[in-house]
């Protein structure tokens, strides 16, 4: 990314958000679901506070079986981008003897690899039951064994809610991976291979984030993973998050202790375990090293690391249990004694929030050399007496730096917003592209120009592509983005969203945005991911949820309230939301509004929010991730359903055709795992697509069987789909692996239609009249006009290049109808709304 102004205004907004929501200095700290991790689990833990991680894994398994029976296999998920936005990455690994070699760990979307110097990357990792990386490390006596550490152990980020899986094995450069265990470690902070012997490896584990285990510590295999010992253990609160071998003896070794509890009411990110650890003999036996360094109960995150030119030398940087900057420290006899740098210029390096961060790097040709990061980097020539800031154009939320062996002004930083490379050690930073590695929550076609594809990310705002190719994206609108939509008839408005529902709107194609919540309460309370939606019939009417239900009639210029409070209040224990997480209005009958709750509740209103009722009664009490209204009946609808089943087995899709007086379980060969979405074909409703946790399903009304859709969609949570009718393209948005789409060849079979400026309809939305304007007639057009259904409703040749029809007269009742103009060959369509 490229220093703009779009930039600093989204650092600017980082800046204030943390500020914002700064924890204070308390022994048990409170939050309020304020980080993506939160989100994440408590939809998916609801209503026991617990993720059954067996549940989940069994259902990751079945959709990797799935895929391979698939007789829809034809359809390819083609990726969409973006590849030059970035996203989080937690490591860097550069291969000893092969410079243009590159090994990136993610927090969500798995392993890459470049042999090119950053110029192209591959992923290399897609067959894994976890794409949460925490640390990769290679072999220094074999450069082609590595190993891969799974579950990102930085505790703020949204790849979280699974945790990872274990340890995983490579002996041919990542070609290839072997499951090599300990699945029950939660998260890695670091992994660490004995520099004399590829088959000893120690691996700091974390535990689970939300989960106190005993699994945590740090544990050593001398077998290259077949047998592990836990060689140190302190407590069930208390895990390993970083390591560092002594080069020439690598019998001795340091890890830091950290002691971290969190759920979703409370975190406490430190205490009197925390701190750093020494071992002679393999880890057999350790010591605390505490001569010069802080300790007592206040101490939080701490990261190490020991030079390799002179590994007598030692710094740790640590951060208090608030997360607050506590100082930079610096050993020359291996440990024995500390004595802090100055570090005053440091400062301000953790912003509250050090265990985000926790790293440093000594350059490996020189001791005095030294990379500490945490929101900015800074960076010491001189053993710490001075220290320069770094940052630049950069991305904020640093997470690794990485320096070439043989060319110290070769250096390469990760942090929330992908990588960047530097060839003047940090004078300048050029951001790499090539990484499809964006987290995602929305995604979002324009149906005017379908290549046109938006989406809200986490870290990395509203995105958008106007052409369709990867690289092409650009950040329109800054924060976390979320919900976005583009007018269907007229784009030049579209709405984007950063968090807690703090929308905007644009008037001119995306160029600028102004606040879109005049009239709604800012004492209501609003969904980390808050639903907007469009009234299906008439796009100048919008919707908005927090606890009570908004309407605009006017494109979002002023909202009214059109519900009470449709929740169960404000929240406890492990839901602290209590707020609207999905609208849906009928198409059929506009004034037939459904509503759900992170609380497990269903409404419906069927005189456009005058009255509702409570239309829960037979659901199981889950998380409502989405609910969808029949696009053909106006009492059917369908409910998605977050959360995992505790023993039994859980419905995670139903549907009513009686308004929600009965509920029908239509689920059955699913995975059991949360469904984020649903899309019902347009021709025809027993023709289904659900976006999963681990993967996109489709169901055949014919055969009324799951199946996997499409191949080439890595195994990570889909949190989004798109469909574009006219063109039958299916847009998904990965949490992860930025998105992915493809043209479907099953269910429709419809002729493909091009939607532009060829044709124009006008007024549209319209309830008596509507022009037919054409640039020129070739004498050879044929208009139809279809139902939503695909049924011929009117077909005529045309004679001149503007026609007036009546809607009356062509008996066309309220709702939507397609429009398509047959003309040199090709087929121009628009929507047309009948109110």
């Amino acid at each position: 990314m490229k220093v703009n102004d779009n930039h600093l205004i989204f650092a600017a907004v980082i800046l204030l958000f943390f500020a914002a929501y700064s924890p204070q200095k308390t022994e048990m700290l409170i939050i309020e679901n304020q980080e993506p991790s939160a989100w994440f689990y408590a939809q998916r833990a609801f209503p026991t506070g617990h993720l059954n991680q067996k549940t989940y894994r069994q259902a990751q398994r079945q959709s990797i079986e799935m895929r391979k029976q698939s007789r829809l296999s034809q359809d390819q998920w083609i990726p969409a981008g973006p590849t030059n936005i970035g996203g989080r990455i937690v490591d860097i690994e550069l291969k000893p003897g092969s410079p243009e070699t590159i090994y990136l760990g993610t927090a969500s979307g798995g392993v890459f690899k470049s042999i090119d110097d950053a110029q192209t990357f591959s992923p290399i990792f897609d067959q894994s039951l976890s794409l949460s990386i925490g640390d990769i490390a290679i072999a220094p006596s074999n450069p082609e064994v590595l190993y891969v550490g799974t579950g990102e152990a930085n505790p703020g980020g949204g790849s979280l809610a699974y945790d990872g899986y274990g340890v995983y094995k490579s002996v041919d450069d990542g070609g290839n991976w072997q499951d090599m265990g300990l699945h029950s470690i939660g998260s890695v902070g670091r992994v660490a291979v004995s520099p004399q012997d590829a088959n000893t490896v120690y691996v700091a584990a974390m535990g689970y984030l939300f989960e106190n285990n005993s699994e945590r510590g740090v544990f050593k295999t001398t077998d290259g993973g077949e047998n592990w010992d836990q060689v140190l253990y302190l407590n069930d609160s208390t895990g390993a998050v970083d390591l560092s071998i002594h080069p020439l003896h690598p019998d001795t070794l340091y890890a830091v202790m950290w002691e971290r509890v969190r759920r979703l009411e409370y975190y406490v990110y430190g205490g009197s375990s925390c701190g750093i650890y020494r071992s002679y003999n393999g880890g057999q036996n350790w010591e605390e090293l505490s001569n010069g360094l802080p300790t007592g109960s206040n101490i939080g995150r701490i990261g190490i690391d020991i030079s390799q030119s002179n590994p007598d030398v030692l710094y740790a940087i640590y951060a208090d249990k608030t997360g607050y900057f506590e100082g930079l420290y610096k050993s020359e006899d291996g440990g024995d004694s500390w004595f802090e740098t100055n570090d005053n210029s440091l400062s301000n390096i953790y912003s509250s929030y050090g265990w985000w961060f926790g790293r440093l790097k000594i350059d490996p040709q020189d001791e005095e050399v030294v990379y500490a990061i945490g929101f900015d980097v800074y960076k010491t020539s001189n053993g710490g007496d001075s220290w320069s800031y770094k940052t630049g154009i950069a991305h904020v939320d640093m997470h690794e730096v990485a320096i070439s062996a043989v060319n110290s002004s070769r250096v390469f930083l990760a942090n929330d917003g992908g990588l960047y490379s530097s060839n003047n050690g940090g004078d300048s930073w050029t951001h790499e592209n090539g990484l499809p590695i964006t987290q995602f929550y929305t995604c979002e076609i324009d149906e005017s120009v379908p290549e046109r594809l938006y989406g809200g990310a986490q870290d990395n705002g509203t995105n958008r592509t106007l052409s369709g190719n990867p690289d092409a994206w650009a950040s329109i609108y800054g924060g976390d983005g979320f919900r976005c939509l583009v007018d269907p008839n007229d784009d030049r408005y579209i709405y984007a969203e950063y968090q807690y529902g703090n929308l905007a709107r644009s008037t001119n194609y995306g160029s600028s945005f102004t606040s879109a919540t005049s009239g709604i309460s800012s004492s209501d309370r609003k969904n980390w991911n808050t639903p907007v939606t469009f009234n299906p019939l008439n796009p100048n009417s919008l919707y908005y949820g927090a606890n009570r239900l908004y309407k605009s009639i006017n494109k979002a210029v002023s909202w009214s309230a059109i519900s009470d409070d449709l929740s169960n209040g404000a929240g406890s224990g492990n839901q602290k939301y209590g707020t609207i997480t999905t609208i849906s209005v009928s198409p059929v009958d506009t004034n037939y509004i459904y509503a759900g709750t992170d609380d497990a509740n269903v409404w419906l209103s069927k005189d456009n929010g005058e009255l509702w009722q409570n239309i829960s009664n037979g659901l199981p009490q889950r998380w409502i991730s989405r609910l969808v209204a029949d696009p053909f009946d106006v009492h059917s609808a369908y409910v998605c359903l977050s959360g995992y089943r505790e023993n039994d087995y859980m419905p995670h899709l139903l549907k009513t055709e009686d308004e929600g007086a009965t509920w029908q379980d239509i689920s059955a060969g699913l995975p059991e795992a949360p469904i984020n979405d649903l899309i019902v074909d347009p021709q025809e409703s027993s023709r289904l697509i659900v976006a999963t946790d681990v993967g996109v399903f489709y169901r055949d009304g014919n055969t009324e069987s799951w199946q996997a859709l499409g191949e080439g969609l890595p195994l990570l949570p889909i949190t989004d789909l798109d469909f574009q009718e006219a063109s039958n393209k299916l847009v998904a948005a990965t949490y992860g692996r930025s998105m992915y789409y493809l043209e479907l060849t099953v269910g429709t079979q419809k002729q493909k239609t091009i939607r532009n400026s060829q044709l124009h309809l006008a007024p549209n939305p319209t309830s008596d009249y509507f022009n037919i304007v054409m640039p020129y007639i070739c004498g050879h057009e044929l208009l139809e006009i279809y139902s939503i259904n695909g049924k011929l409703l009117f077909s005529q040749s045309l004679s001149n290049a503007q026609l007036t029809f009546n809607v009356h007269d062509l008996h066309l009742s309220k709702g939507v109808y397609i429009v398509n103009l047959e003309q040199d060959g090709k087929t121009y369509a628009q929507q047309l709304i009948v109110e």
